[in-house]
């Protein structure tokens, strides 16, 4: 890629603001503390800070409920907090990426709040109201417009009794979905986001971009979706997930929100992220092409499904083959044109070395760097969510109740309303809830891990005495070190950034392996997912006498050890 756009060299942190950093002492963390840790940031090398949502909201989903786009949460500070954050960033040479959620806002935002007061309200069209199923009365059993479930378990459609009508809602029931066929909707949020980019904002993370075209026909049907197994709703998917004018739409919002305004250098200075649940690599090469000008990187979510069976909770364990299928699709079909966001974990994944790595004692330090090694040298955008750059791992439930996320005490209630075991729900929330990302960053070993001089909002993992920021900082052998190394590694290396991708070993069940290579430039990237050892010399003869760039195991010899990783120069 000539004149590559800067980001294809960037790395992203992503922090979660409630888990971040408290500077007020009321157990959630805020801009101010934030603003605390920024030279933790500038240390490690990153150059984006996406922050998760820190607007009005009331909290149903955890800010992912908006109730005002245009302002700041009192729960987290204030408006001249985030304009004193958007300098000190670019003080210290990086950017602000803004977490938007335009699929839906809180049902106590004023646009929502107005739609709702009437049938004849101006705004009603600006979501979806629909009277019941023909035939069937206003709250029957089964009289939902569509068949659709929720994100969130149950039906996608809530009742008004007031008007007897419906709306949609593809998460919680305080989250109604937008119409974005109502151009006054879409002009509405083009504006909104103006706002925030003339503040100094650099870019947006958009949630789940790829619902905002619903397949509707021209009589405003929506069709219903095919049945779930086990469950009395439809899968609604196929008629919202990159919808038949979602493409129209990105191009609109390019056209009227990022459309002209170039850094410094002449070139793009801002990001645009789309997390697309369900995309394939056919459609984000098309979301992703520049030359149709819709978002810069899609965050896709094909290789956090590989251990899930028919739903999240459904959990398998990780074949090799298949992650090394899944990433190898995604790196050859964004070879020439698009780009990939890169991640293990975030705000909706559990923690990538317990699920992933190994977070035994023996095995936690080599696996985590292990894990961070293969995925900071495929080609794409590096993420690191808050706490992964020192190896937080899951949490230690014991029971439902220490469950705070909506997604996971829902399905628990519903499970236990099926009739399923409830040790094998509680095994499997254990493993895959969200909670598990959303514990407190593990700063110190001073109570509550630094985080907080009150009582954490949510628990902090037991382990933080041991695991934690600052007994890392000054270790070149930590894990916060060896992330330092890689993220350099990066932006000192075209070949990292930009580097053709070729898979080596596709059907080797422990050995991930991998070359880039680039101008003459050509990396040997060997690592080993596993506990088993193995003979170099058996795997890749061109890995023996290669010389070391990277490694995270001391005295590399001619045995592969249990999760050791090496970057090796083959030319």
């Amino acid at each position: 890629m000539e004149n590559a756009p800067w980001w294809t060299g960037a790395v992203v942190y992503q922090i979660y603001p409630r888990s971040f950093q408290d500077s007020d002492g009321d157990g959630i963390g805020d801009l101010g503390g934030v603003l605390h840790r920024l030279d933790h940031l500038s240390d490690l090398g990153v150059d984006v800070l996406w922050l998760s949502p820190v607007y009005p909201s009331p909290q149903a989903d955890n800010g992912y409920d908006i109730s005002d786009y245009q302002d700041i949460d009192p729960l987290f500070g204030t408006l001249a907090q985030l304009d004193e954050l958007i300098a000190e960033l670019h003080r210290r040479g990086m950017r602000l990426v803004m977490d938007l959620v335009v699929n839906h806002t809180s049902d106590e935002h004023p646009w929502f709040v107005e739609s709702r007061s009437s049938p004849a309200s101006p705004k009603r069209n600006w979501y979806w109201w629909r009277p019941p199923r023909p035939g069937m009365a206003a709250g029957d059993p089964g009289a939902e417009p569509t068949n659709w479930q929720s994100f969130f378990s149950g039906p996608a459609w809530a009742l008004d009794e007031a008007s007897g009508e419906y709306y949609l809602h593809l998460f919680d029931r305080k989250q109604p979905d937008l119409n974005w066929e109502n151009p006054e909707v879409r002009q509405a949020v083009y504006a909104m986001m103006r706002w925030w980019l003339d503040r100094g904002v650099d870019g947006f993370r958009m949630d789940v971009i790829n619902m905002i075209s619903k397949d509707v026909g021209p009589d405003g049907h929506l069709p219903d979706g095919p049945p779930l197994p086990g469950s009395a709703y439809g899968d609604g998917t196929p008629h919202f997930f990159c919808g038949p004018r979602i493409h129209e739409f990105l191009q609109e919002m390019h056209r009227e929100v990022f459309a002209g305004r170039g850094g410094a250098d002449g070139g793009a200075a801002l990001l645009a992220v789309g997390e697309m649940p369900g995309v394939t690599v056919e459609e984000a090469r098309l979301f992703t092409d520049p030359d149709r000008g819709e978002v810069d990187m899609v965050f896709q979510f094909e290789h956090v499904g590989l251990d899930q069976g028919a739903s999240k909770w459904d959990v398998r364990p990780l074949r090799m083959r298949d992650l090394k299928a899944s990433f190898g699709r995604w790196q050859a079909g964004l070879a020439e044109a698009g780009w990939n966001s890169l991640y293990w974990d975030n705000h909706d994944q559990p923690r990538a070395v317990s699920r992933f790595g190994d977070d035994s004692p023996e095995f936690r330090r080599d696996s985590a760097t292990c894990l961070a090694t293969l995925l900071h040298l495929h080609r794409g955008t590096p993420y690191v969510y808050q706490g992964e750059e020192f190896g937080m791992a899951n949490f230690p439930f014991a029971g439902v109740d220490d469950f705070r996320d909506l997604e996971s005490v829902n399905h628990f209630a519903a499970a236990m309303v099926a009739g399923e075991d409830s040790a094998a729900v509680l095994a499997a929330l254990r493993t895959m809830s969200r909670d598990n990302a959303r514990t407190p960053v593990q700063w110190d070993a001073s109570p509550s891990g630094g985080f907080t001089t009150g009582t954490p909002w949510l628990p902090v993992n037991p382990d933080f005495v041991e695991w934690n920021a600052a007994a890392q900082r000054s270790d070149p052998t930590s894990v916060l070190a060896h992330y330092r190394r890689l993220i350099a590694l990066r932006h000192e290396n075209p070949v990292v950034a930009l580097g053709d991708f070729t898979m080596l070993l596709p059907d080797h069940d422990d050995v991930y392996a991998f070359t880039r290579s680039l101008g003459g430039q050509t990396l040997l990237v060997v690592c080993n997912l596993s506990r088993t050892t193995y003979p170099v010399a058996d795997l890749l003869t061109e890995a023996v006498d290669a010389p070391l760039v990277l490694g995270n195991l001391p005295g590399p010899g001619p045995t592969l050890r249990p999760w050791e990783a090496r970057v090796l120069r083959l030319a």
